[in-house]
């Protein structure tokens, strides 16, 4: 549908969440950006002087999420997933504003590349993007005449994963710590004791290993030496180092609290290691293989600990779609990732009303943080005279079961299927233009190419 949105929009009566508070509080747009922020009642002359007038009737309202890690399929594995499909799933979700990885065909290793990624989107995507440029062995000088105000950063993969890029040069691995000037976003699983470990259990138990065997060859002690070995180097070198999807308790020794905008070394978890444990294998299968592999309930649990305290600082997705039919296989042959960015914070906020987060740090990690620690250019926050990235939610609604039905996502999938929840987004606006609402997408919102570095 087409959104026709007026210049000036009222929302009013809402429980605000921002910059660790919740009030009662009303936010007027004007165009693409926030106008005002009040606290209390609005302002009767303010409500009659306003042409759309929204009464949040005591809903949640906070920043639009930011997920700074996402794979979107475009170009070149459309069959799975695109900028079309993947934008509107985010919108759905509560996501304004995306981060795409760079391991499509071809990969997004090049300023070329990144310009046609940006092209692309900015014809078709719903939410603002933005995107890493890959490294590979051999594209330092790339990485280096970079404008890394265009760009996120730098995605460094130092184990296997979906598209083959990954980076086992010493030599190189050691130039990119000393002298790209960027934040560096690191997959990290030691490749070599991969290997290792898939040898071991092959040996053993043969090639026809059940999916439960995945956190057994990608196990604690492969996570652990990666992330170890990206740790040191970026501290050798004083770069700027973001951990993607931590997945176990034993790499959190290497992190600590405090703020994101404070540490040169940081780190995310995604939703899938928060919720599930090895244990929902037996029964979900490969819908939750993923790399790093979700491992053990205490991992769960020293997980959710550490973003409760601030030692992990984002929440992101690692929305990484595939058709059910390439899920099917073993251990070995299954493919790994899953849809995730359209259910990411329902599941969230389900957390919350069990209480094992408060909402406050929910936006924390998903809104605040991946703006501070990017430097999104006025996103991220509820605040006068930025971008109006908004979310309505309802943390309150009648209880409902996620059902593959649901996923706007090409693939058609979620693992989440199953999972009964008692909350719901309701609007979502992107740039002050209501993208999606209650059910219905507004096709014709576009976002915009994010601005990164900015202070």
């Amino acid at each position: 549908m087409t959104a026709q949105n007026p210049e000036k929009q009222l929302i009013y009566n809402a429980r605000i969440v921002n910059e660790g508070r919740i009030f009662m509080g009303y936010v007027l747009i004007d165009g693409e950006m926030i106008a005002e922020v009040g606290e209390r009642d609005a302002p009767r002359e303010l409500i009659e002087a306003v042409p759309t007038v929204i009464d949040a009737r005591e809903r949640l309202l906070m920043p639009g999420c930011i997920d700074e890690h996402v794979h979107f399929r475009d170009p070149g594995l459309t069959e799975k997933a695109d900028m079309v499909t993947e934008s509107r799933a985010a919108v759905a979700g509560g996501v304004t504003s995306f981060i795409d990885m760079p391991n499509t065909v071809p990969p997004t290793v090049s300023i070329e590349a990144l310009e046609a990624k940006k092209q692309r989107a900015a014809e078709v995507s719903m939410a603002n993007y933005g995107f890493f440029i890959g490294a590979t062995n051999s594209n330092i000088d790339e990485l280096l005449k970079a404008d890394y105000t265009e760009i996120a950063g730098v995605k460094l993969f130092m184990g296997s994963s979906t598209g083959n890029m990954l980076v086992d040069s010493v030599d190189t691995v050691e130039r990119i710590f000393a002298e790209v000037p960027a934040l560096i976003a690191v997959h990290a699983e030691d490749e070599q004791l991969i290997a290792e470990r898939r040898k071991a259990v092959i040996d053993r138990y043969g090639e026809e290993l059940e999916i439960e065997f995945h956190p057994v060859i990608r196990n604690h002690d492969v996570c652990l030496r990666a992330t170890a070995r990206a740790v040191e180097l970026a501290r050798r070198h004083n770069s700027r180092l973001h951990v993607l999807h931590l997945s176990t308790a034993d790499e959190l020794q290497l992190f600590s609290p405090g703020p994101v905008d404070q540490k040169r070394i940081t780190c995310e978890t995604c939703p899938q290691y928060l919720v599930f444990s090895d244990e929902q294998y037996a029964m979900l299968g490969a819908r939750i293989k993923c790399n790093p592999a979700i491992k053990r309930p205490a991992d769960r649990e020293a997980l959710r600990q550490a973003l409760a305290d601030g030692v992990i600082d984002t929440i992101a997705t690692d929305h990484a779609p595939h058709l059910l039919a390439q899920k099917r296989g073993t251990a070995l042959t299954a493919v790994s990732g899953m849809p995730l960015i359209q259910f990411a914070l329902p599941v969230m906020m389900e957390l919350v009303s069990e209480g094992i987060f408060t909402v406050e740090r929910i936006v924390q990690a998903y809104c605040h943080n991946p703006a501070l620690l990017f430097g999104i250019d006025r996103r991220g926050f509820i605040r006068k005279g930025y971008y109006a990235d908004l979310v309505l939610l309802d943390d309150d609604c009648e209880p409902y079961t996620i059902t593959d039905q649901w996923a706007i996502s090409r693939c058609g999938w979620t693992p989440m299927s199953g999972l009964s929840i008692n909350n719901r987004v309701d609007i979502t606006w992107v740039n002050g233009r209501q993208a999606y609402r209650h059910g219905v997408l507004f096709s014709t919102v576009r976002g915009k190419s994010l601005r990164f570095g900015q202070k």
